[in-house]
């Protein structure tokens, strides 16, 4: 068995957990160790039975527990040779033990416990960022953000899986009408930015198969974007696209920024 759970998730903290009966890990570290820790507890896990934390790329909201947790449990950090990097040049991290850092990279299949992890190269404006494909068996989950665009590349490696946290991070009116400085709504607008709603619900429809279980909605914008607006255009997006699915076929959930969500098993 396989199980998804978002900690947090939006634009103000990260932090996924995904397991299995022997193996746990965590996607992220951007909320306080106490919140990882509550939040593990709360699904029953402590933050010490972790054996490995992901990390997507250096931005805050995806590091900034990261230190206090590392320090304090000694749990292996895998990151890109550029996100490693990008991560000791941040002074609110702290000095973390470098021998803590296993570096990864995007392409190569690694190892933890019973899983296989697939980094796969994402668009966003950081060092060297990726997503993840975990596998176990024939159960696969995806959690797929922080990229301003997909491409052929990400559709095909999305293929098949069982789960997919897929970002839908703002409504593009919501953006432009919005109070953001100019500059940073051209950055969350650009190819190195975040996916709009509607481009995650074109995203999804390309990789929606008939044993697709359920896809969790991600990294919403606090300023621009609502959960029940990211539902409605993906679930909209997906039964007007160019697939055989209607937006009803299946489980769509919205993450929510500081509540834990409900466990998803396959």
């Amino acid at each position: 068995m396989m199980e998804l759970c978002s900690i947090a998730s939006g634009s103000s903290g990260n932090c996924i957990y995904v397991g299995t009966d022997d193996t746990h890990i965590m996607i992220d570290a951007g909320i306080s160790g106490k919140r990882i820790e509550n939040g593990l507890n709360s699904i029953g896990l402590k933050t010490s039975e972790l054996q490995g934390i992901l990390i997507t790329h250096e931005h805050s909201d995806h590091i900034s527990g990261l230190g206090v947790v590392a320090r304090r449990y000694g749990i292996p950090m895998y990151a890109t040779e550029g996100t490693v990097e990008a991560i000791k040049r941040i002074p609110s991290v702290g000095k973390i033990d470098e021998l803590l850092f296993r570096p990864i990279e995007a392409g190569k299949d690694f190892t933890i416990g019973d899983m296989k992890i697939e980094p796969i190269a994402i668009s966003h404006d950081a060092a060297e960022p990726v997503a993840y494909i975990v596998r176990q068996g024939d159960k696969s989950m995806g959690v797929i953000t922080d990229l301003g665009i997909y491409d052929d590349n990400i559709v095909e490696r999305l293929q098949g899986l069982d789960v997919l946290l897929l970002e839908a991070n703002h409504d593009v009116h919501m953006l432009q009408a919005g109070r953001y400085p100019y500059p940073l709504k051209q950055r969350i607008l650009s190819e190195r930015g975040h996916l709009s709603n509607e481009s995650s619900g074109r995203l999804l429809g390309k990789v929606l198969h008939d044993n697709f279980k359920a896809v969790v909605l991600g990294h919403l914008s606090q300023e621009n974007n609502y959960a029940s607006l990211a539902y409605e255009t993906v679930r909209l997006e997906v039964s007007l696209g160019d697939n055989p699915y209607k937006g009803d076929d299946f489980p769509i959930y919205v993450a929510d920024r500081s509540e834990v969500s409900k466990v998803i098993a396959v």
